[in-house]
């Protein structure tokens, strides 16, 4: 290859990165604006799937992919529904199915297997007994409601695709893979973390609508692969709290000019800061994936709360999240198998 060819190579793959992470920014801010005119329950499904897709791969996911991701989500989300109807006055039994679900998600994961395909798995496995069990109003909607946020969330990522298309089609780069020499033990790890977390929410009136701490420690297991150090696990801690600030401060400025036009740029402008970032083709791109994913979370449920929320400030939103950051962190530095480091392959 000549010089003035790879030139011209970084050269177009660097203009791609930027209209990848357009295309991420744009997909949230249209999704979730679009959410909250529209009344939706939880307005950050879509835009979240959205960006998972998105970050996920620089190219379109196929329609035929979508479908069978589309089929999955609803097999497995009415699946958790009849488990949980069926076994919610046997918690035991509930925890025990749900811990399996659990673990055969993470050790995919460890073993470096399901790409976003896991984490909305992952979404849907916590989501559904949770709101199936403290929110009974909802019935078969919750089923609805997760397919909807799917739906939406491909639509969005091929409307961003086909409003903001690389401009050439580079060579396809194999994609990276990160894997766990113990992968059980990191898999049986994260299960006890996250079901600790829905126990809480389960058990403790006070964290009834708490639904966050869950979804946000599925974020965060995510991202400690790249915690190879106390200094980049503290990376991860900063970089996680500054997506609540930033959600923080979103709604607040919300508050004070209220505006489906103002809340569409105070999307955009995060989408543009966080989703930028992940779409580079670093390890820290993982960092501000969960960054923006903590902050759809934060703005989403503070300007259209949960059901059964209204009596949650949003303060208490925000402290929340800073709770999961912090015991996701603590957990995972005492459970997680030490003397062992992830490896990145290609595949």
């Amino acid at each position: 290859m000549s010089a003035e060819t790879y030139l011209s190579h970084n050269a177009g793959d660097r203009n791609n990165v930027k209209r990848k992470g357009l295309r991420i920014a744009l997909a949230v801010a249209v999704g979730f604006s679009w959410s909250v005119y529209s009344g939706a329950i939880i307005p950050f499904l879509g835009p979240l799937f959205a960006a998972q897709f998105l970050i996920s791969s620089s190219r379109p996911l196929p329609v035929q992919k979508a479908l069978a991701v589309t089929v999955l989500i609803l097999v497995v989300g009415a699946l958790l529904q009849f488990v949980t109807i069926l076994t919610g006055d046997r918690p035991p039994v509930l925890l025990l199915l749900l811990g399996l679900i659990y673990f055969g998600c993470f050790h995919q994961q460890a073993s470096g297997k399901g790409g976003p395909t896991i984490f909305l798995v992952l979404v849907i496995a916590v989501m559904v007994p949770l709101l199936t069990i403290l929110n009974e109003d909802l019935g078969d909607t919750i089923l609805m409601i997760l397919v909807q946020g799917v739906v939406s969330g491909m639509l969005l990522m091929w409307m961003a695709h086909a409003l903001i298309p690389d401009r050439c089609s580079p060579p396809v780069q194999a994609a990276t893979k990160t894997t766990y020499p113990q992968a059980e033990r990191y898999a049986a790890a994260n299960t006890i973390i996250l079901l600790i977390a829905v126990i809480a929410c389960l058990t403790r009136e006070g964290l009834a609508t708490a639904i966050v701490i869950p979804i946000t420690v599925v974020s965060l297991l995510s991202q400690f692969d790249v915690a190879a150090s106390t200094r980049a696990a503290l990376g991860i801690v900063i970089t996680n709290i500054t997506g609540g600030i930033a959600g923080s401060l979103a709604f607040g400025l919300l508050q004070v000019h209220p505006s489906h036009i103002f809340l569409f740029l105070l999307v955009l402008m995060a989408g543009l800061i966080f989703g930028g970032r992940a779409a580079m083709h670093s390890p820290a791109a993982k960092l501000y994936a969960g960054a923006l994913t903590i902050f759809l979370l934060v703005f989403g449920t503070g300007v259209s709360p949960l059901p059964g929320s209204a009596a949650d400030s949003f303060s208490t939103r925000v402290t929340y999240i800073l709770v999961a950051i912090a015991y996701a962190i603590f957990m995972t530095t005492l459970l997680w198998p030490t003397g062992t480091q992830s490896r990145s392959t290609a595949k």
